[in-house]
């Protein structure tokens, strides 16, 4: 009955044949399945025609909820990592979890009880309200008024384009209809002001989608999700100790104690910044303008020992 419940809610009409061919049961059992269903409440109307078939419609009550033991792992790991979204519903999900329990037969209330994890909250929390009102004016394509914050007093004039969760924050991605270009605002400080505008026709992101478009902007480019800074670097490191915290970049093993790293950064000297942090000799491969800046490094360096002579190209100083 699980089964044939999560088949009706994937598409509008199913044959009664191709029900009882993908649940490999007679048509005789999805009939008495149906009404099973029907009895606690879900809403399925027979379809008419050569074949027949059945339909599932949105029903004016919410009818008892049924999960197989895939769905109430997901409902526990989903409703125990709300603190890691950075909406504040913390309470209402706990709320939820524990309801969701007591209605779980024992062999599922035994297992999502099994599931305890501490995850890293979000630095920063969304007002659940804000979260719904700046969905709504995405969705509906009506013009934003908001105060920003920290920023001025003006209420900001946009046309909200998506929201996207990036790294424990919460962004709205709009065009500033006063200063006529693409704005980024974080929703833990924004404030709607109501009404709502008039409703506007959405402009074409200059990027594939709009988590693209943050991410290149989050790295300095204006479209393409990359670093405006990519150099590589020879570091005298095994694999495996690097690995971990290179985030977007990329490595090649050399030989069993040196790794061929490639990097992004905003600019080269923030790139040998990164580098450095490893504390481990390396080598610059390229290009020649992060060869240059560490070159500039290396004067620094000597220059603030109050030693004499020049620094070096790479990170030895040789």
């Amino acid at each position: 009955m699980l089964s044939l419940l999560s088949l009706l809610q994937t598409r509008r009409d199913w044959p009664g044949k191709v029900l009882a061919d993908r649940l490999e049961v007679t048509p005789r059992t999805v009939r008495r399945d149906v009404d099973r269903l029907r009895e606690l409440g879900y809403q399925i109307s027979s379809v008419k025609g050569p074949d027949g078939g059945y339909r599932l419609v949105p029903g004016s009550e919410l009818p008892p909820l049924l999960f197989d033991d895939e769905q109430a792992v997901a409902i526990a790991v989903a409703l125990q990592s709300v603190s890691t979204g950075g909406v504040d519903i913390d309470e209402a999900a706990a709320r939820a979890l524990a309801t969701v329990r007591r209605v779980m037969p024992s062999r599922l209330r035994h297992r999502i009880d099994g599931i305890r994890f501490t995850g890293a909250e979000a630095a920063t929390r969304v007002d659940p309200a804000v979260l719904e009102a700046v969905s709504v004016a995405v969705r509906e394509q009506l013009v934003m008024r908001f105060d920003y914050h920290g920023r001025t007093d003006v209420p900001r004039r946009i046309e909200p384009q998506a929201i996207v969760a990036r790294q424990g924050r919460w962004y709205l991605i709009g065009w500033d209809l006063d200063k006529a270009d693409w704005r980024f605002f974080r929703l833990d400080r924004l404030t709607p002001r109501t009404p709502t505008g008039p409703r506007f026709t959405p402009r074409a992101l200059p990027a594939p989608d709009a988590r693209s478009f943050l991410a290149a902007r989050s790295k300095g480019s204006e479209t393409e999700d990359r670093w405006p800074c990519l150099g590589q670097v020879i570091i005298d490191l095994p694999a495996a100790e690097v690995a971990p915290w290179i985030g977007d970049g990329e490595l090649e093993e050399v030989t069993d104690t040196s790794t061929r790293l490639t990097v992004g950064s905003w600019s080269w000297t923030g790139l040998l910044a990164f580098v450095t942090r490893f504390d481990a000799p390396f080598t610059v491969v390229g290009p020649e303008p992060l060869r240059e800046a560490a070159g500039a490094w290396g004067r620094r360096f000597h220059a603030a020992q109050g030693l004499p002579g020049d620094g070096g190209v790479d990170g030895t100083g040789s």
